[in-house]
């Protein structure tokens, strides 16, 4: 291991300690070390052992793919790895998710990637995306942009505002946590995105600001609006890196007018 490699290490698990607001007491009480140890990690006086690394990624809840650059910046192999998509385990976990998505309808459901990429999305989805600018959907399909665009379904977002606030803070929440350029660069492009003509105002501290427990999706469709609310499933102890970015979207009826026009006859 060089010099270099230990000032790389310490600098970067400082900042992931930053980013997790923790002090070196907490994450060294946590983590079962001595501060004093982590100290001299932090400042390369120390050189951290292959399993040290884990350890406090592990403890920090870092992402896999971070944890690999961690352990690569320690002068270490990664320790996870990216299936190639036509990997058997890979096209078994995709099919895996497709049957969940499937077993969610009649309500929307999709599956995006670390970026919102959507990788899969079930009927109830494809249902609303009437009218839809068709460059939006052109592969790769960006579930913010189709969401904010106003080619996509910002003008019949009922509360859009609040809906918008809720992607921004959930968005801010990831880059405080991963500092992914490529999340940066998405939010960066949907704060351009103008505000659909007529949209309410939004009320800081309303029912609708981000940091409460649930926020509606209300969606103007001709058949009225449509009233959901979304939650988000991850795969937390998946060893293969493009599993553990991998998030499945619900949408579930928030009123009996929604559930009753989305169930079959409705």
């Amino acid at each position: 291991m060089t010099a270099t490699q230990d000032i790389t290490f310490g600098p970067m698990l400082r900042l992931w300690r930053n980013r997790r607001s923790l002090s070196q007491l907490a994450l060294s009480a946590d983590s079962e070390i001595s501060q004093r140890h982590l100290s001299f990690i932090e400042s390369g006086r120390s050189r951290p052992s292959r399993e040290m690394v884990l350890r406090l990624a592990e403890t920090l809840a870092i992402p896999l793919r971070e944890r690999n650059a961690l352990l690569v910046a320690a002068g270490f192999a990664p320790a996870y790895r990216e299936r190639d998509p036509d990997d058997p385990e890979s096209v078994a976990a995709q099919r895996a998710v497709q049957l969940i998505l499937k077993h969610h309808e009649p309500f929307p459901a999709l599956a995006i990637d670390r970026h919102w990429t959507m990788l899969h999305a079930n009927a109830g989805v494809t249902a609303l995306l009437e009218g839809i600018d068709p460059a939006l959907l052109e592969p790769p399909v960006n579930a913010l942009r189709l969401t904010l665009h106003p080619g996509g379904l910002a003008p019949r977002i009922e509360n859009f505002r609040e809906w918008r606030a809720h992607i921004f803070h959930r968005l801010r929440e990831i880059i405080d946590q991963t500092a992914d350029p490529g999340l940066v660069a998405l939010l960066e492009e949907l704060k351009t995105y103008p505000v659909p003509p007529g949209a309410a105002p939004y009320r800081p501290g309303g029912p609708g600001h981000p940091s409460g427990i649930a926020i509606p999706f209300r969606l103007r469709t001709e058949h009225g609006v449509l009233s959901f609310l979304s939650t988000t499933t991850v795969f937390g102890t998946a060893l293969d890196i493009a599993l553990s970015e991998l998030a499945i979207e619900t949408f579930l009826p928030a009123d009996d007018h929604t559930a009753a026009l989305l169930m079959p006859g409705g």
